[in-house]
């Protein structure tokens, strides 16, 4: 192995990840065309694990959804999520009372501080095609003084993402620097809000035997680098196959490359929040106090309980792509 490469493991459901970061998962689905209730046909359910559908093999999925596919009404603490869609919608609620539609290339972030409760649910919105998912979610950690901050979530816009263009790639900023291009604002708590803790997400696609060169980053960043769709990748003398991911020196120059096929890659990166972590589901904080001190404000408060008529909400079939923040704020696109 190079002195590039640190680590190479396969992708699984849930990649592997380095602190700041907690967990990344790659969904694609390819659900069949909708019907008037956004789901699909309740034929195609039948049989089914309905409520915990996570099959690999099938070449879509229900997740916790019982007649929509997706994620009712949830807790999270402690932590951020950054969801990018690249295909297809995702339906934001939360008990906050904000809400969305958001896809086709847009970012979601929401820092869940102090709690939060949310759903996320993938409407099939078209009835006379297949409705195609892709999309990732990210979680990314608060530090102890960040953990009870008060929630707040973020669009952006694909309209408003940079994307640096080149005749051999293609690179979506959608956290941090790419040499001079610099990502719109994160949440004001982030890890990723403070430039010197260097926090990047880049989503990147270079052509069939294209190529492109990654920024160096300082000593003591983590930077992975996850490969899921294409033949293969070469960096210096290593040659990597697809459905791989890679920690590697984020003080080295690395060239990627790419095989026959188009090859599609995301990188993550950031300085270490270096602090414990106690994790129970998708309550993050510190210390096992800080953990029970937090399950005992949701049995208490429900995060603020839940103003959706559904867990599983969803927003009406010809509303576009919109977000309603807590004060009600509306911004339609």
């Amino acid at each position: 192995m190079s002195n590039t490469i640190i680590r190479k493991f396969p992708l699984g459901f849930q990649w592997q990840t380095q602190d700041p970061f907690l967990f990344c998962v790659h969904h694609l689905d390819h659900f069949p065309e909708g019907t008037p209730d956004l789901g699909p046909n309740p034929e195609l359910l039948k049989g089914r694990p309905l409520g915990g559908d996570f099959d690999p093999h099938q070449d879509w999925r229900m997740y916790h959804g019982q007649t929509i596919p997706g994620f009712p009404a949830h807790p999270h603490v402690g932590f951020e999520t950054v969801t990018v869609v690249n295909q297809g919608f995702c339906d934001h609620s939360d008990s906050l009372g904000a809400a969305g539609r958001f896809g086709l290339g847009d970012t979601q972030w929401m820092t869940a501080g102090s709690g939060v409760q949310h759903c996320e649910m993938f409407p099939l919105l078209h009835t006379d095609k297949e409705n195609t998912l892709e999309l990732f979610q990210i979680w990314l950690n608060l530090p102890k003084k960040s953990k009870f901050a008060d929630p707040y979530f973020k669009m952006l816009w694909h309209e408003d993402i940079p994307i640096i263009i080149t005749e051999k790639a293609t690179v979506t900023v959608i956290a941090g620097n790419f040499n001079d291009i610099t990502a719109l604002a994160p949440p004001p708590d982030s890890w990723a809000s403070e430039p010197e803790n260097k926090v990047a997400i880049w989503s990147i696609v270079i052509k069939a035997n294209g190529e492109i060169r990654l920024p160096k980053a300082e000593k003591g960043i983590n930077r992975s680098i996850y490969f899921y769709e294409g033949d293969e990748i070469s960096i210096e003398t290593e040659t990597i196959p697809k459905n791989f991911g890679m920690d590697v020196n984020p003080e080295a120059d690395i060239n990627l490359k790419a095989g026959s096929k188009v090859a599609k890659l995301l990188v993550l990166q950031g300085a270490p929040i270096n602090e414990p972590v106690a994790q129970q589901g998708p309550f993050v904080m510190t210390t096992q106090e800080e953990l029970q001190k937090a399950f005992s404000q949701f049995r208490l408060t429900q995060f603020g309980g839940w103003p959706w008529p559904y867990p599983d909400n969803i927003h009406d079939a010809e509303k576009g792509r919109f977000a309603k923040y807590p004060d009600g704020t509306v911004i339609e696109k």
